[in-house]
Order: C-alpha cells, then sequence, then structure tokens
C-alpha cells in the first residue's frame, strides 16, 4: 500500500507514527509533513492549497490511499478535486467531499443539520455582517454567558465565551464589522451557554457502519485553571472518566448514529473520521461542533490508545466497506501536553533551536509545528511546537511522566500548561475505588 499522508502538524506526524507500523504500508509520503515525519516516510514540499500539485504526486508515486489529514482541504473540495480526474478512477480518499465537510466548514450548516435530525445542541441563531444590530438584539434576549462563533473555519480560535453583555457586544463587533477572523466571521452564531464539561468523541465510518475511536478531554485555553484565550489545544487526556457506558450508550444513539443517517440521507457519501465535540450537562450529551477529521492534540493521546493495525480500517472506510473489522483499544490512560511558542496564541516568533528532544525515552513526542534550518536543527516554526504524550496504567503516572519528560527539552519562549489532567485525578481516583 502506498500512501500519502497530506498535513503538517501533531495530528499527522501521529497518523504517521501509526501508518508506518503498519506491514500494509509500503511507502508513506507527508506533503508538506514536519521535523518528525521526515523520519517516519518522505516528506514532500507541497502546498496544501496546490491540489494540482498534489495530485501530480499521487500520479507520480502511484498511490494507492490519500489520508487528509486537516480541515482546510477538505473544506476547499480536495475529494471532489480527485474525484473529477478521470485519472485517479482507482484512488481511495479518506475524508468526505465538500457536502460533508460542511459540517466544520459551517457553525451555521452543522446547527441547521442537527436541528433537520433531531441531534441534541444548544439553541442558537445565525447573523451576517450587515445584521449586527439585530444580533445584538438576540443577545438582549438571552441570559449570559453569550457563546459566540465564527461560521467558519479559525483554527480552532473562533469561540468566544462572553460573562456579560458589554463584552459579548464588543467582540461581536470585532467579528462582524471588524473583520477578527476574516472570511471566517462574516457570520456569527451566537449560541446558548451549555453548562456541563467537554469532551471529544471520535468515529472512523464508511458513511454507513462506524467504529468508535478512544474518547478525549481537551483542554483549550491558555493559562492553567482554564484561563486566558482559545487555543488549538493545550493537551489532552484519554479516556474521559466521567463518559460512563451509560453516558456512551446516549451519545451513540442519539448523536453518532443520527449523524451518520442523516448524512446519508441527504445524500452525503461521508467516508472519514468524525469529532463530535460534546458537552456532558448533567450527564446529557449536548453536540457543541463537528469537526470532519480527527482532532489536534486529541490524535496524539487517542492514537497510541489504538491497539493493533489502524491502516486495514482506514482503507476499508475510505472503500466503503468497514465490514466487520475490529477496531481494538488499550486500557491504559495517555496523557498530551503541547509545547508552544512564547506569545501563542498571539504573535510569535519561529526559528528558535529545539534542544532536548533525543534526551527523552518514557514519552512519545511528536512534531507540530517543526522544521529543519540550514545546519539540519530542529527550529520551532509555529505556535503549537510539540507534543509530548505519556502512557501509563494510572493519570497520575502518566502526568508524573509526561512533566519529567518536558523538563528534558527546552527552547526560547517555550511555554506549556502545567495542570493537564489535574481536574480529572477525582474522577479517576473515584474509578479506581469503584
Amino acid at each position: 500500500m502506498r500512501i500519502l499522508l497530506l498535513g503538517s502538524g501533531g495530528r499527522e506526524h501521529a497518523l504517521a507514527w501509526k501508518i508506518a507500523q503498519s506491514p500494509l504500508t509500503d511507502m508513506l509520503l507527508i506533503a508538506p509533513g514536519n521535523g518528525g515525519t521526515r523520519h517516519l516516510g518522505t516528506n514532500l514540499d507541497i502546498s496544501l492549497q496546490d491540489f494540482r500539485a498534489i495530485t501530480e504526486a499521487v500520479l507520480e508515486y502511484s498511490i494507492d490511499l490519500v489520508i487528509v489529514g486537516p480541515e482546510q482541504p477538505l473544506v476547499d473540495g480536495i475529494k471532489d478535486h480527485f474525484a473529477a480526474d478521470n485519472r485517479l478512477g482507482s484512488l481511495l480518499v479518506l475524508g468526505p467531499d465538500k457536502a460533508g465537510a460542511a459540517l466544520e466548514g459551517s457553525k451555521d450548516f452543522a446547527k441547521a443539520f442537527m436541528q433537520r435530525h433531531g441531534i441534541p445542541t444548544a439553541t442558537y441563531r445565525r447573523f451576517a455582517s450587515d445584521e449586527f444590530n439585530a444580533a445584538v438584539g438576540y443577545l438582549e434576549t438571552i441570559p449570559p454567558p453569550y457563546v459566540l462563533k465564527a461560521d467558519g473555519l479559525a483554527a480552532g480560535k473562533g469561540v468566544i465565551i462572553c460573562n456579560d453583555l458589554g463584552t459579548a457586544r464588543e467582540n461581536l463587533y470585532d467579528m462582524l464589522i471588524g473583520g477578527r477572523f476574516g472570511a471566517a466571521g462574516k457570520k456569527v452564531v451566537i449560541e446558548a451557554f451549555l453548562d456541563g464539561i467537554e469532551l471529544s468523541v471520535f468515529v472512523l465510518t464508511d458513511g454507513h457502519s462506524y467504529r468508535l475511536l478512544p474518547a478525549a478531554k481537551d483542554y483549550k485555553r491558555i493559562g492553567e485553571g482554564d484561563t486566558g484565550p482559545n487555543t488549538g489545544g493545550m493537551g489532552t487526556v484519554s479516556p474521559v472518566p466521567f463518559a460512563s457506558t451509560a453516558f456512551m450508550d446516549k451519545v451513540e444513539k442519539r448523536i453518532i448514529q443520527p449523524t451518520i443517517e442523516g448524512l446519508r440521507d441527504e445524500g452525503i457519501d461521508y467516508r472519514g473520521f468524525i469529532f463530535f465535540g460534546l458537552m456532558n450537562v448533567k450527564g446529557e450529551p449536548f453536540v457543541i461542533e463537528y469537526n470532519v477529521r480527527l482532532g489536534d492534540p486529541e490524535a496524539e493521546s487517542i492514537l497510541p490508545r489504538i491497539s493493533g493495525d489502524l491502516v486495514p480500517l482506514m482503507v476499508a472506510a475510505a472503500a466503503g466497506d468497514l465490514g466487520a473489522l475490529p477496531l481494538d483499544t488499550d486500557d491504559r490512560t495517555a496523557v498530551t501536553v503541547m509545547l508552544v511558542s512564547g506569545g501563542y496564541p498571539g504573535p510569535y516568533t519561529s526559528g528558535k533551536i529545539i534542544s532536548g528532544l533525543e534526551d527523552v525515552s518514557g514519552s512519545l513526542i511528536f512534531h507540530a509545528g517543526t522544521g529543519m534550518d540550514k545546519d539540519g536543527q530542529v527550529v520551532s516554526q509555529g505556535g503549537r511546537v510539540l507534543a509530548v504524550t505519556s502512557l501509563g496504567n494510572t493519570l497520575s503516572d502518566c502526568m508524573q511522566q509526561v512533566y519529567h519528560d518536558i523538563l528534558q527539552v527546552s527552547f526560547e519562549g517555550m511555554g506549556y500548561r502545567k495542570d493537564i489532567g489535574q481536574d480529572l485525578l477525582p474522577y479517576f481516583g473515584a474509578m479506581n475505588q469503584s
């Protein structure tokens, strides 16, 4: 199997790490890849926006399977682009077409889809840039906190939660009038606030059946104690101790199955991963958002917890026939902590030399935003730079190991949250006592 993996982040490094372990993998190319993926396959210097160059690489290397890691190429229609090229008739693509990718590409589409199919989610209204006054009027009719979401893609930073009306009005103005999120914020979804605890649930689907992947809890805020602005994700823990069997049964029956059935009923042939961003509200699941790919940094926690070979399942999903292929999960806990550039999620400087990677032996290191300088040294090349993942029998063991190993790594301005998993220790303690 000759595989092309598209992307350059920690999710893609984790996927490459998993794919490279498969005896089915004869060739692994990563476009554009990063400083870590080069050790698992061959990086191709191709932009994710250059569909023509990607197609030529598929043809040149006789690729059998393309796995699309990030959301942007999917929302831009890369699968439709492949389907329109008669030279690629036998190519398998893991990822939805443009119609399916709208689940993530448009919050408005996703919310309307959930309403059509009776999938539990917060009440909402959508407003365009010429409806600012109407949007403010709507804010005045609902109680705080206020949830503002850019309709389009905003790199995981397009959600703002405001505790008072004045702050909500200011942020709404910045989004609709001030262009805070560019084209992604030309429409804004205002949602009712759901008071609960978040978790991320994932499936791999062939459009009919699905396999449930390990769940994870993501930590979005930059600051400890969940303070400060949202980021693309500062760390994750898997499994999620408050996602009981009874709760997950509700998730499958009320959310996952209606979503896959709804896509099929609407004529969308969805083959790939679906990320369900959920809120557990007093034991009842609600959908906050859909993503049309694996989460990042959730992938760096959940992929190490998948036992066995994932490639046959990805091939089968892309071919539209998962059949009875099993997906087995490691019972151990995984903790991932992101190491980020100074200033992130605001302005930051790249090109900082990273040292100590070779000194880490107890954790996995997934490169999220790295490259190579002219001297062949690994350097920072993004806001989120590295993901450090530890696997262990207990959450406390994982936390101790991951934070020990982080101390071996350094680059100028490096930052990270020191409390990933701390809030979950009481849950795991209760589980161990039961």
